[in-house]
């Protein structure tokens, strides 16, 4: 047997933590020694004896009192405090608390089967030996999941599942009768029922087989199902989203504001298959311009109360795979009734701007409207209007794989659309914004969903365009909503986290770049010019990444505290409600204002704002890790081959090494160094050979061989070859 999960010592236990724990459990109830002793599961002289003795120094400390003759119960004092565990890799973790300066160390054995992520009351201690506290779970309030994914081993009576999670410390034992379909060695996606107090591993159930480990569709499943995310839809949902009427009737129409005969067309990556916003451009006869943001009216199909709305709340997030995208809406909504596809009329809900040659806001309109798209345009072909900064453009090959020349008012109103931007983003960096191009990391893909190239996406004029004229609707509604009191989703960003920069700066030194900490608008200059002094060096990657890290984390609130990275006072996402439900609900809320409501429950709209945040987050950890496979999968058809890398991370136990020519990362192990014995100087952030005194450290190139490629735990391990010295 794999191990003696069922089975425990009935040995000496530590009465001093089972006492404490019992009376802390139930701060209101009396106990004596013998209710203890029954809890415990003890029955014999010496351990009644050592309760009592337990009981009597604990009161003799002022923990807990006598109620009355040999009953006690706990005195509550702040100790005891509610949060979250944060799993380390090394089978202990630390308690995550607001009301905390710090979060404190959970040793693995005051664990008490909690997990990563789970809620749970602890109590805080200060250990003898070094005045450090230290926390040990009383109480698991909430799992944070109940579900996991790992590979089966199934033995003769009985089985265990082993998961790809490196904070997850612990197998899951599965019943002979609970293995479901499964067979030997397959990746299974499992549900935890039960963990009793006695064993070891807790129990669980097979409920679904994912495949085989290393195919393809297996690993991509597996993905999603670590993080709860579905991968197709319920097909009553699907029969729900199929029998809306989507045509585009006159009385409908009658309805909105007309904005068919104004240029329309919209600007996407060249293999998107929903287009949820597109863009109107008008000279106004006081010489201004009427830009119209256009937004797919999801919320006229969705509605509230529906079984489609329910889905589509509870996904709340298209998720963004390397090979395929899992989207929040059903087809025939997301790519057809409310994709922005050219030539054909759609329902929009609409933010229209007149702006002046300064790019400011003269006057602002939004509601909903009906537009007809004359044109759609991938990012490179609105670049090369804008490159060749002429009306006359050369003819190319067009997305329909023909011969095109974009007609002259489309060539017009993106020029001018372009300066206006350029404008508006100058403005922004102004007002100390963050300048985040980070390098995107892309796959070209063979039919059968292979990685066969890497190449890097970065943004240009024409994704700027877009980008600033999304961010104009988006901060204008939440604006006019904001500055009228009332309960409204916003997208809000803290300041960065102080420690973080500093470390930051302790980083970048290595590099000759330094950070001006001094106020709030020195720090946002200071990052600006560090992104932009990276650009192009081989430490940019790291960089861009390491400064990415500083920041807090943008999430959805009905607490409005501004955008730090955008510098805006007001924030909110309204432009992109097919694959975003916070959007939907800006919709919903800011038609209600229109329309002369008055500010609903704010109450629950944070709740469906945590909500949203909280799916947003797992769906980029899954984005994450399908780019991860890909990279792995990727690098094992280049074993022989030897990559030039830049050292990223150094730790104790080896260095992490990001290849320049693809940004794949993998770890080298301090055994693999052999030309020297390597320790690792915290100090420095190095390693440092013994003899040779020679120094490894962050941003050091290097070669290296691929090791080993680990598919299922998306893992790289390198070879190291020599340093390029």
């Amino acid at each position: 047997m794999k191990k003696n999960f069922r089975k425990m010592s009935k040995k000496a236990k530590d009465f001093s933590a089972h006492v404490y724990k019992i009376l802390s459990k139930e701060p209101n109830k009396d106990f004596n020694y013998k209710q203890i002793a029954a809890i415990i599961e003890v029955n014999d002289t010496q351990s009644r004896n050592e309760i009592i003795k337990e009981l009597l120094v604990l009161k003799k400390a002022g923990k807990i009192e006598e109620t009355e003759r040999g009953k006690f119960r706990i005195i509550s004092k702040a100790e005891y405090y509610e949060g979250t565990v944060d799993m380390t890799t090394r089978k202990s973790g630390y308690f995550v608390c607001k009301e905390l300066e710090d979060d404190v160390y959970i040793p693995f054995i005051n664990l008490n089967h909690a997990l990563d992520g789970d809620k749970v009351k602890c109590y805080i201690y200060n250990r003898r030996s070094s005045r450090k506290p230290e926390a040990e779970v009383l109480e698991i309030l909430e799992r944070a999941k109940t579900e996991f994914v790992g590979v089966i081993d199934i033995q003769k009576n009985f089985a265990f599942v082993t998961t790809t999670n490196a904070k997850m410390y612990t197998d899951i034992f599965i019943p002979k009768n609970e293995i479901f379909e499964a067979q030997h060695g397959d990746v299974v996606l499992v549900s935890m029922v039960d963990w009793p107090k006695k064993a070891d591993s807790p129990f669980g159930k097979v409920i679904k087989v994912l495949g085989k480990p290393g195919e393809h569709d297996t690993e991509i499943h597996a993905i999603l199902a670590e993080y709860g995310l579905p991968y197709d839809f319920p097909i009553e949902v699907e029969a729900y989203a199929n029998q809306i009427d989507t045509s585009i009737t006159e009385e409908e129409i009658a309805k909105r504001k007309d904005m068919r005969k104004v240029l329309t067309f919209t600007i996407d990556p060249k293999d998107a298959k929903d287009f949820d916003d597109a863009l109107s451009f008008q000279v106004l006869p006081n010489g201004n311009y009427e830009i119209g943001v256009h937004i797919a009216d999801v919320s006229h199909y969705l509605q509230e109360g529906t079984i489609l709305d329910d889905e589509a709340y509870d996904r709340a997030t298209s998720v963004y795979l390397v090979d395929r995208v899992v989207p929040m809406l059903p087809e025939v909504l997301s790519n057809f009734a409310c994709s922005l596809r050219p030539n054909e009329e759609k329902y929009t809900f609409s933010a229209i701007f007149q702006l002046n040659e300064k790019a400011e806001v003269i006057d602002s309109w939004f509601g909903r409207t009906v537009i007809y798209s004359d044109q759609r345009f991938a990012y490179e072909e609105a670049q090369e209007i804008i490159e060749s900064k002429s009306d006359i453009i050369p003819a190319h090959i067009s997305l329909t794989g023909k011969e095109y020349h974009a007609p002259k008012p489309i060539v017009e109103a993106t020029l001018k659309m372009d300066d206006l931007a350029k404008i508006l983003r100058r403005k922004r960096m102004n007002a100390g914004a963050i300048s985040f191009d980070k390098v995107e990391v892309k796959f070209n893909l063979n039919e059968n969903a292979e990685p066969v190239g890497v190449y890097f996406k970065q943004s240009k004029d024409a994704n700027h365009l877009i980008e600033e004229f999304m961010l104009l609707a988006n901060r204008k509604v939440a604006e006019f909503i904001g500055k009228q009191k009332k309960t409204f989703v916003y997208r809000i960003h803290d300041e960065p986290n102080e420690d973080k920069l500093f470390g930051l700066q302790n980083v970048i030194s290595k590099f000759g770049y330094n950070l001006n900490l001094k106020s709030k608008q020195d720090i946002s200059t200071s990052l600006n010019k560090l992104l932009e002094d990276v650009q192009g060096k081989k430490e940019q990657n790291m960089v861009d990444t390491l400064t990415i890290r500083c920041m807090s984390k943008a999430a959805y609130s009905t607490h409005n505290i501004g955008h730090y990275g955008l510098a805006f006072d007001y924030y909110s996402h309204f432009t992109s409600p097919i694959r975003r439900y916070p959007d939907v609900m800006a919709h919903r809320l800011l038609q209600f204002y229109l329309d002369g409501g008055k500010s609903v429950s704010e109450e629950l709209y944070e709740e469906k704002c945590m909500h949203s945040s909280d799916r947003e987050g797992l769906a980029a950890k899954a984005e994450r890790d399908s780019i991860k496979y890909m990279q792995v999968k990727y690098m094992q058809d280049h074993k022989d081959q030897e990559f030039l890398g830049v050292v990223s991370g150094v730790t104790e136990w080896g260095i992490y090494v990001e290849i320049i020519e693809n940004k794949c990362e993998g770890m080298v192990r301090i055994r693999e160094i052999k030309d020297d014995y390597y320790t690792f100087d915290d100090k420095q952030y190095a390693l440092v050979g013994e003899v040779s005194k020679n120094l490894i450290q962050l941003g050091d190139e290097v070669w290296v061989k691929v090791k080993n490629a680990d598919l299922v735990k998306k893992q790289l391990d390198f070879h190291f070859v020599r340093e390029n010295k």
